[in-house]
């Protein structure tokens, strides 16, 4: 049976990426800071591992790599928006929250990914960018920055993993039905998204590729929102 941890997987692209991945027969590793929501996944499914932990505890993480054992894939999603506003409008401790998650925490568990599958001898390290890591929205310098940041991250692991057969890629995924974007949406009620399974779908297709193919970057997107061409 094939295994994964995904970052994240109490609530959005995370969960909904966790599910399918049950649905198809994987064993999935449920990392994220709702304790109850994991519990709740777990019962749901025998092939389904709690591991509460805060992405940003790198003892933590440890901790859950460690109980959950063999690892194929690592979807390193978790993340968070922050503040919406002008750069000059920002508290440096909100920002600094943003990038604890959102580059430190992903910082985290690709090591500690990277680690138990070079002495694997193999393994699939996925991480969620975000169409914000081309073209950012207004008022998002502090996601932008971090998710410009996964980009580097996923070129670094991809060319340091290649004597381990460490394969690592990147998905963008644009206004799918989660958290953040329902917020985003309350703000702009004509915003055009996509349901979260898309999303789900492609981070599947990613991970189901054999070892010496691999989905270096793809982006998945609602069809009319403005990304290409924005101004």
């Amino acid at each position: 049976m094939k295994s994964i941890i995904v970052t994240g997987a109490s609530s959005g692209i995370g969960r909904a990426t966790a599910k399918l991945f049950l649905a198809n027969g994987w064993r999935v590793g449920l990392i994220a800071r709702r304790v109850d929501v994991l519990k709740d996944m777990a019962e749901a499914h025998q092939n389904a591992v709690a591991l509460p932990a805060d992405v940003t505890d790198a003892e933590a993480m440890a901790e859950a790599f460690e109980a959950f054992g063999a690892l194929d894939v690592l979807f390193n999603n978790a993340g968070i928006f922050g503040p919406s506003a002008p750069i000059d409008e920002i508290a440096l401790e909100d920002w600094q929250q943003v990038l604890s998650v959102n580059v430190h925490g992903m910082f985290v568990a690709a090591q500690l990914a990277f680690k138990q599958m070079r002495a694997q001898g193999a393994g699939r390290i996925i991480n969620n960018g975000s169409l914000s890591a081309h073209a950012p929205r207004p008022g998002s310098v502090c996601y932008t920055m971090t998710k410009h940041a996964i980009t580097g991250l996923t070129k670094s692991l991809s060319l340091d993993g290649r004597p381990y057969n460490i394969a690592c890629g990147q998905i963008d995924i644009g206004n799918a039905e989660s958290q953040i974007v329902a917020a985003l949406k309350e703000k702009n009620p004509n915003m055009d998204t996509m349901d979260v399974k898309h999303a789900a779908a492609s981070v599947l297709h990613m991970a189901e590729m054999p070892a010496q193919a691999n989905v270096q970057f793809m982006t998945v997107m609602a069809t009319k929102m403005p990304y290409i061409g924005r101004g």
